[in-house]
């Protein structure tokens, strides 16, 4: 795939008092629009190779969720939906009549909120690496939740070992690992943790019953259980893909935009019975 120059805006929308979001954008104003989210503990330039590789004619919108990247808020509601309504800031502000919507990680259930809050906008929700891990995605029990929760307070880097742990494959760069945990653990508080919170506390399965638009899922396959194919296999596109770790937008970003670019087209278009 072509590597392409794109002219890169940097942009922002005031949500209100307490929320300012930054965003890029790049290609034609009139393009089909793309719209980027990433993951816990990440931010927008996650996805700046993988943008250079994508068509240019796609209108693409990498966002900073509140709290990460360069995006500011001092709100008290840190949960999926209002994450979303980042997102869904940027589009009123882009003047998107259609959009489809990648999430990468946490990332991922933003973008089905996003879909579920502009339901004539979202054509397609598309996760990376999301939606697939039973211990996160679906809305754990209060003990469960109550664990998880306490773990990111009590040894706040030791739980986000933990996961950078559980999303690398064996024999992964232990390098790569070092460079994501160090990212991630820099989260800014109180965000960090109270997102951690949203996250498990957010029932997918209601979400996904609510959500009209086809969802496709790219999940490592070393890193994804047969246990939620099983699960969500028939609600679900769900594709195995072999690009590395969890983070493969960033290890793999030519493979990562044909993905997206698929999608685009409408190679995966039609949601499954």
């Amino acid at each position: 795939m072509t590597t392409y120059e794109r002219i890169t805006h940097h942009l922002q929308v005031r949500r209100s008092d307490h929320t300012t979001i930054h965003y890029t954008a790049s290609g034609p104003a009139d393009g089909p629009v793309l719209v980027l989210v990433h993951g816990w503990a990440c931010r927008r330039e996650d996805f700046d190779a993988v943008t250079a590789h994508l068509p240019a004619h796609l209108r693409v919108l990498a966002v900073d969720l509140a709290e990460h990247g360069a995006s500011r808020s001092t709100r008290d509601v840190w949960t999926m939906t209002e994450f979303a309504r980042d997102v869904a800031a940027v589009l009123e502000a882009e003047a998107a009549d259609t959009a489809v919507v990648a999430g990468h990680s946490l990332g991922g259930a933003v973008a089905v909120e996003v879909g579920r809050l502009l339901p004539g906008t979202v054509t397609h929700v598309v996760a990376l690496d999301s939606l697939v891990y039973l211990s996160l995605f679906p809305a754990q029990s209060s003990e469960q939740t109550e664990a998880m929760v306490r773990l990111f307070r009590d040894d706040f880097p030791g739980a986000v070992r933990g996961l950078v742990e559980a999303g690398s494959p064996a024999g992964f760069d232990p390098a790569l690992k070092e460079a994501y945990f160090t990212k991630m653990a820099a989260v800014r508080q109180p965000a960090g943790v109270r997102a951690i919170e949203g996250l498990v506390r957010w029932d997918m399965d209601a979400a996904l019953r609510d959500t009209r638009q086809p969802v496709t899922v790219f999940a490592v396959r070393d890193l994804t259980a047969p246990e939620a194919i099983e699960r969500y296999g028939d609600r679900l596109d769900i594709v195995l893909v072999d690009l590395g770790s969890h983070h493969f937008p960033v290890e793999a970003p030519e493979a990562t935009a044909g993905l997206l670019a698929g999608v685009m087209s409408g190679s995966r278009s039609v949601r499954k019975p």
